[in-house]
């Protein structure tokens, strides 16, 4: 990163423009005899202090001669005059604003209803959108976490809705940043501590603006991949998996996939399993494998959803009851991707083997379940998936009436002369 004198931003720029030892971007670049070229200031002090080798390599220098790269030397000018041409350069310059506005805000009464603008909400959108240095300082920046929970709170408790545009720049600002490691604990923390952000957070999915409940489950997505705890609070939270199993419902596929992305991560626990079964994420699981128009992710998703909620006695009961559920997960073995057909293995192994359903044996016995299952084993699949096929081939045989048992014993072997 290089400071920006004119207005104190820290500015992404090319590695290669930057010094190896200052980590500015060069003024004056000089090579040295290894080739590693450094701005001519910082390699003149550093000889100058008496070393005789390269900072870069660490190699003895043959000779401490420094030879000008005028080809990045030109290149850095054009990328510099090219910058300060940009129009959004300007932009930046008022990002840098709101980041300043943004801890003066912090630093108010905390006893204050302080909440942020929708022009300084966007600001700070552009600022964390440009580099991940930037999302790194506001995750760094003590209360910002709070100060952005406290503005949708807010927001939520003055509006009829959830569809205003400042909840959903907070959702989005959430979004960007919730993947930085010092934001996670922060927000968990905040979500078991104040019901009310567990409550704007389950508002915004339920009536929110497609954009914002999108980024809403990104957001809990992220923070159930954190740590068990984290994955506990939230699921323990039945309003937040209503609403996701909600959006798995939606026309837009964007939607859907985030809800089922989310739920994949959050609904871990025995009792989560049992509340997303019964708020019907079976019968939609059921939909959408049914249909040929969604993505890879969103099937690989559901299928680990399945695979989950069959690991409980309510889910196997709640797969069996559904015949064409089950068909159609026979269907996918092999047609979508390895870890999509490792997770289908584990509903069939649940409902044919370890729920022994008969009504499901005869079910994927259908649509050649056997054959498919053989095919699987034989495949590059883990050691665990290959021991489920195994006990399924047994259960599946039993009633088989497939070309595999007739070649056994009804096949005439005749010899040539």
């Amino acid at each position: 990163m290089a400071r920006d004198n004119s207005n104190g931003l820290y500015l992404s720029v090319p590695s290669f423009f930057k010094c190896p030892i200052s980590m500015d971007v060069m003024k004056s670049p000089v090579s040295l005899c290894t080739g590693v070229t450094y701005d001519r200031a910082s390699i003149q002090k550093w000889l100058d202090s008496g070393h005789n080798t390269c900072p870069a390599t660490m190699q003895v220098l043959q000779s401490t001669d420094v030879v000008p790269n005028l080809t990045l030397r030109r290149l850095i000018r054009v990328w510099s005059d090219s910058y300060l041409l940009r129009p959004e350069s300007h932009a930046s310059f008022n990002n840098h604003q709101a980041f300043e506005s943004l801890k003066k805000l912090i630093t108010t009464d905390p006893t204050e209803s302080v909440s942020l603008n929708t022009s300084t909400l966007s600001s700070i959108i552009s600022f964390a959108k440009s580099s991940a240095e930037n999302r790194e300082s506001l995750a760094k920046l003590d209360g910002f976490v709070p100060l952005i929970s406290k503005t949708l709170r807010i927001n939520n408790e003055t509006e009829s809705n959830a569809c205003t545009k400042s909840t959903e720049l907070v959702l989005i600002i959430l979004d960007l940043i919730s993947s930085e490691k010092s934001i996670k604990p922060q927000l968990v923390k905040l979500i078991a501590n104040e019901p009310s952000l567990a409550t704007s957070l389950t508002t915004v999915l339920l009536r929110g603006t497609n954009t914002s409940r999108i980024s809403t489950a990104r957001v809990l997505e992220s923070l159930a991949a954190f740590d068990t705890e984290s994955r506990r609070i939230i699921s323990e939270n039945s309003g937040i998996l209503k609403q996701l199993v909600q959006l798995t419902n939606s026309d837009d596929m964007t939607c859907t996939e985030a809800g089922v992305s989310a739920l994949a991560s959050v609904a871990t626990s025995r009792q989560a399993k049992k509340e997303i079964i019964r708020l019907g994420i079976i019968t939609t699981a059921g939909r959408i494998i049914s249909s040929q128009e969604y993505s890879v992710t969103v099937v690989e998703n559901v299928l680990k959803l399945l695979e989950m909620v069959s690991t409980c006695t309510e889910g196997r009961t709640g797969v069996c009851e559904n015949e064409q559920l089950v068909e159609e997960v026979v269907r996918r073995l092999l047609k979508v991707s390895p870890v999509a057909t490792e997770c289908a293995i584990g509903v069939i192994w649940s409902v044919c083997y370890m729920a022994r359903d008969r009504a499901a044996q005869e079910a994927a016995m259908r649509c050649n379940g056997l054959t498919k299952v053989l095919l699987v084993m034989q495949s590059n699949c883990s050691g665990a998936v290959r021991q489920m096929c195994g006990e399924l081939v047994k259960v599946l045989r039993v009633n088989s009436k497939s070309c595999l048992a007739s070649y056994e014993t009804q096949t005439t072997h005749i010899t040539p002369y």
